[in-house]
Protein backbone atom coordinates (compact mmCIF):
# COMPACT_ATOMS: atom_id res chain seq x y z
CA UNK A 1 0.00 0.00 0.00
CA UNK A 2 1.23 3.44 -0.89
CA UNK A 3 1.81 6.36 1.48
CA UNK A 4 -0.13 9.62 1.19
CA UNK A 5 1.90 12.70 2.12
CA UNK A 6 0.29 16.15 2.29
CA UNK A 7 2.78 18.96 1.64
CA UNK A 8 1.49 22.15 3.18
CA UNK A 9 2.42 25.66 4.19
CA UNK A 10 0.77 28.27 6.34
CA UNK A 11 1.19 30.99 3.74
CA UNK A 12 1.99 31.41 0.07
CA UNK A 13 5.47 32.06 -1.28
CA UNK A 14 7.28 29.33 0.67
CA UNK A 15 8.12 27.34 -2.47
CA UNK A 16 5.88 24.44 -1.44
CA UNK A 17 4.98 23.50 -5.03
CA UNK A 18 8.57 23.44 -6.28
CA UNK A 19 9.56 21.28 -3.30
CA UNK A 20 6.67 18.90 -4.06
CA UNK A 21 7.81 18.58 -7.66
CA UNK A 22 11.47 18.13 -6.73
CA UNK A 23 10.80 15.41 -4.16
CA UNK A 24 8.35 13.63 -6.47
CA UNK A 25 10.84 13.58 -9.34
CA UNK A 26 13.55 12.31 -6.99
CA UNK A 27 11.38 9.41 -5.77
CA UNK A 28 10.56 8.50 -9.38
CA UNK A 29 14.27 8.51 -10.27
CA UNK A 30 14.79 6.10 -7.36
CA UNK A 31 12.42 3.68 -9.04
CA UNK A 32 9.29 4.42 -7.04
CA UNK A 33 5.86 5.02 -8.55
CA UNK A 34 4.65 8.48 -7.58
CA UNK A 35 1.33 10.24 -8.08
CA UNK A 36 1.31 13.99 -7.52
CA UNK A 37 -2.11 15.45 -6.77
CA UNK A 38 -2.39 19.19 -7.16
CA UNK A 39 -5.06 20.23 -4.65
CA UNK A 40 -4.29 23.95 -4.77
CA UNK A 41 -7.72 24.68 -6.21
CA UNK A 42 -7.82 27.74 -8.46
CA UNK A 43 -4.04 28.35 -8.26
CA UNK A 44 -2.74 25.07 -9.65
CA UNK A 45 0.91 25.25 -10.77
CA UNK A 46 2.28 21.80 -9.98
CA UNK A 47 2.11 20.86 -13.66
CA UNK A 48 4.67 23.59 -14.40
CA UNK A 49 7.10 22.33 -11.74
CA UNK A 50 6.81 18.80 -13.17
CA UNK A 51 7.19 19.83 -16.80
CA UNK A 52 3.61 18.82 -17.60
CA UNK A 53 2.24 22.24 -18.43
CA UNK A 54 -1.47 22.04 -19.36
CA UNK A 55 -1.32 18.34 -20.30
CA UNK A 56 -4.05 17.30 -17.85
CA UNK A 57 -7.64 17.22 -19.13
CA UNK A 58 -9.30 15.67 -16.07
CA UNK A 59 -8.87 16.78 -12.46
CA UNK A 60 -9.15 15.14 -9.05
CA UNK A 61 -12.79 16.17 -8.65
CA UNK A 62 -13.65 14.13 -11.76
CA UNK A 63 -12.19 11.07 -10.05
CA UNK A 64 -13.48 11.74 -6.52
CA UNK A 65 -17.01 12.34 -7.82
CA UNK A 66 -16.99 9.21 -9.99
CA UNK A 67 -16.96 10.90 -13.40
CA UNK A 68 -13.66 9.34 -14.47
CA UNK A 69 -11.56 6.43 -13.15
CA UNK A 70 -8.28 7.42 -11.55
CA UNK A 71 -6.23 5.48 -14.11
CA UNK A 72 -7.75 7.56 -16.93
CA UNK A 73 -7.62 10.92 -15.17
CA UNK A 74 -3.90 10.90 -14.35
CA UNK A 75 -1.24 12.14 -16.78
CA UNK A 76 2.01 10.20 -17.06
CA UNK A 77 5.26 12.11 -17.43
CA UNK A 78 6.58 11.66 -20.99
CA UNK A 79 10.22 11.16 -20.03
CA UNK A 80 10.38 10.43 -16.29
CA UNK A 81 9.17 6.88 -15.74
CA UNK A 82 7.08 6.32 -12.63
CA UNK A 83 5.74 9.88 -12.27
CA UNK A 84 2.08 10.85 -12.75
CA UNK A 85 0.00 13.98 -12.14
CA UNK A 86 -3.63 14.49 -11.15
CA UNK A 87 -4.41 18.18 -11.40
CA UNK A 88 -6.84 20.45 -9.53
CA UNK A 89 -10.17 21.93 -10.67
CA UNK A 90 -10.48 25.69 -11.01
CA UNK A 91 -13.19 25.79 -8.32
CA UNK A 92 -14.28 23.59 -5.43
CA UNK A 93 -17.42 21.57 -6.26
CA UNK A 94 -19.88 21.74 -3.31
CA UNK A 95 -20.52 17.99 -3.57
CA UNK A 96 -16.86 17.15 -2.92
CA UNK A 97 -16.59 15.76 0.62
CA UNK A 98 -13.72 14.41 2.75
CA UNK A 99 -15.22 10.92 2.47
CA UNK A 100 -14.98 11.06 -1.32
CA UNK A 101 -11.39 12.30 -1.16
CA UNK A 102 -10.46 9.48 1.23
CA UNK A 103 -12.08 6.93 -1.09
CA UNK A 104 -10.07 8.31 -4.04
CA UNK A 105 -6.87 8.10 -1.99
CA UNK A 106 -7.64 4.49 -1.03
CA UNK A 107 -7.68 3.66 -4.74
CA UNK A 108 -4.44 5.58 -5.28
CA UNK A 109 -2.68 3.72 -2.46
CA UNK A 110 -3.24 0.44 -4.31
CA UNK A 111 -1.67 1.85 -7.49
CA UNK A 112 1.33 3.95 -6.36
CA UNK A 113 4.15 3.81 -3.83
CA UNK A 114 3.75 7.48 -2.93
CA UNK A 115 0.94 9.98 -3.34
CA UNK A 116 2.18 13.54 -2.80
CA UNK A 117 -0.54 16.13 -2.30
CA UNK A 118 0.28 19.77 -3.00
CA UNK A 119 -2.09 21.39 -0.52
CA UNK A 120 -3.23 25.02 -0.82
CA UNK A 121 -1.71 27.64 1.43
CA UNK A 122 -3.85 28.77 4.32
CA UNK A 123 -6.30 26.85 6.48
CA UNK A 124 -9.52 27.00 4.48
CA UNK A 125 -11.80 24.27 3.05
CA UNK A 126 -9.25 23.34 0.36
CA UNK A 127 -6.58 22.74 2.99
CA UNK A 128 -8.91 20.53 5.02
CA UNK A 129 -9.79 18.44 1.97
CA UNK A 130 -6.13 18.12 0.97
CA UNK A 131 -5.09 16.82 4.38
CA UNK A 132 -8.13 14.76 5.40
CA UNK A 133 -6.77 11.44 4.11
CA UNK A 134 -3.02 11.89 4.54
CA UNK A 135 -0.78 9.42 6.38
CA UNK A 136 1.99 11.97 6.83
CA UNK A 137 2.41 15.72 6.45
CA UNK A 138 5.28 18.00 5.59
CA UNK A 139 5.08 21.70 6.41
CA UNK A 140 7.20 23.95 4.20
CA UNK A 141 8.38 27.23 5.69
CA UNK A 142 10.95 29.92 5.08
CA UNK A 143 12.87 31.34 8.01
CA UNK A 144 11.01 34.65 8.29
CA UNK A 145 8.96 35.13 11.44
CA UNK A 146 5.54 35.31 9.76
CA UNK A 147 6.13 32.09 7.82
CA UNK A 148 7.20 30.25 10.98
CA UNK A 149 4.17 31.55 12.89
CA UNK A 150 1.89 30.34 10.10
CA UNK A 151 3.68 26.97 10.17
CA UNK A 152 2.76 26.68 13.86
CA UNK A 153 -0.88 27.40 13.06
CA UNK A 154 -0.81 24.79 10.31
CA UNK A 155 0.54 22.15 12.69
CA UNK A 156 -2.34 22.85 15.09
CA UNK A 157 -4.79 21.92 12.31
CA UNK A 158 -3.01 18.63 11.58
CA UNK A 159 -3.62 16.87 14.89
CA UNK A 160 -5.17 13.89 13.06
CA UNK A 161 -1.81 13.13 11.40
CA UNK A 162 0.83 11.38 13.50
CA UNK A 163 3.95 12.06 11.42
CA UNK A 164 4.59 15.72 10.64
CA UNK A 165 7.95 17.11 9.53
CA UNK A 166 9.36 20.51 8.59
CA UNK A 167 11.19 21.60 5.46
CA UNK A 168 13.05 24.89 5.68
CA UNK A 169 13.02 26.26 2.14
CA UNK A 170 14.62 29.16 0.26
CA UNK A 171 17.33 29.51 2.88
CA UNK A 172 19.97 32.21 2.39
CA UNK A 173 23.03 32.01 4.60
CA UNK A 174 23.65 35.77 4.47
CA UNK A 175 20.15 36.44 5.73
CA UNK A 176 20.57 33.93 8.58
CA UNK A 177 23.74 35.72 9.63
CA UNK A 178 22.12 39.15 9.51
CA UNK A 179 19.17 37.90 11.56
CA UNK A 180 21.58 36.15 13.95
CA UNK A 181 19.43 33.04 13.80
CA UNK A 182 19.94 29.36 12.97
CA UNK A 183 17.98 26.47 11.49
CA UNK A 184 17.67 25.10 15.02
CA UNK A 185 15.95 28.34 16.05
CA UNK A 186 13.51 27.95 13.17
CA UNK A 187 12.79 24.32 14.13
CA UNK A 188 12.06 25.39 17.69
CA UNK A 189 9.78 28.17 16.45
CA UNK A 190 7.79 25.78 14.24
CA UNK A 191 7.81 23.00 16.82
CA UNK A 192 8.56 20.27 14.27
CA UNK A 193 11.36 17.79 13.50
CA UNK A 194 13.34 18.70 10.39
CA UNK A 195 13.33 16.53 7.28
CA UNK A 196 15.21 18.87 4.96
CA UNK A 197 16.82 22.24 4.31
CA UNK A 198 16.59 23.66 0.79
CA UNK A 199 18.72 26.63 -0.32
CA UNK A 200 17.51 29.54 -2.41
CA UNK A 201 18.42 28.47 -5.94
CA UNK A 202 17.74 30.23 -9.29
CA UNK A 203 17.78 26.80 -10.95
CA UNK A 204 14.28 26.21 -9.55
CA UNK A 205 12.79 29.01 -11.67
CA UNK A 206 14.93 28.10 -14.68
CA UNK A 207 13.77 24.47 -14.66
CA UNK A 208 10.11 25.47 -14.27
CA UNK A 209 10.36 27.86 -17.22
CA UNK A 210 12.04 25.17 -19.33
CA UNK A 211 9.46 22.55 -18.36
CA UNK A 212 12.03 20.27 -16.74
CA UNK A 213 11.63 18.59 -13.32
CA UNK A 214 14.23 20.01 -10.96
CA UNK A 215 16.12 16.86 -9.98
CA UNK A 216 16.52 15.64 -13.55
CA UNK A 217 19.03 18.42 -14.17
CA UNK A 218 21.81 17.33 -11.81
CA UNK A 219 22.19 17.07 -8.06
CA UNK A 220 23.33 20.27 -6.47
CA UNK A 221 21.65 23.13 -4.66
CA UNK A 222 17.88 22.75 -4.34
CA UNK A 223 17.89 19.61 -6.52
CA UNK A 224 20.29 17.85 -4.14
CA UNK A 225 18.23 18.98 -1.14
CA UNK A 226 15.06 17.46 -2.67
CA UNK A 227 16.96 14.25 -3.46
CA UNK A 228 18.07 14.04 0.17
CA UNK A 229 14.51 14.57 1.41
CA UNK A 230 13.32 11.75 -0.85
CA UNK A 231 16.00 9.48 0.59
CA UNK A 232 14.83 10.28 4.13
CA UNK A 233 11.24 9.47 3.16
CA UNK A 234 12.63 6.11 2.06
CA UNK A 235 14.04 5.62 5.55
CA UNK A 236 17.68 6.32 4.72
CA UNK A 237 19.99 8.23 7.03
CA UNK A 238 21.24 11.29 5.20
CA UNK A 239 22.94 14.29 6.83
CA UNK A 240 21.07 17.59 6.66
CA UNK A 241 22.59 19.83 3.98
CA UNK A 242 24.85 22.59 5.26
CA UNK A 243 24.09 25.79 3.39
CA UNK A 244 27.07 28.06 2.91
Amino acid sequence: MGTVIAITSGKGGTGKTSVTGGVAASLALMGRTVLCIDMDIGLRNLDISLGLNDRALMDFSDTALGRCPLARAVVEHPTLKGLWLLTAPMSLPPSLTPEKIRAMLATARAMYDYILIDAPAGLGPGFRLATCGADRAIVVSTNDASSLRDAQRTVAELDHIKQIHLIMNRIQTRLLRRLRTTIDDAMNAAGLPLIGVVPEDPQVILCANLGQPLTTQGRKGAALACWNIAQRLEGQRVPIMRIR
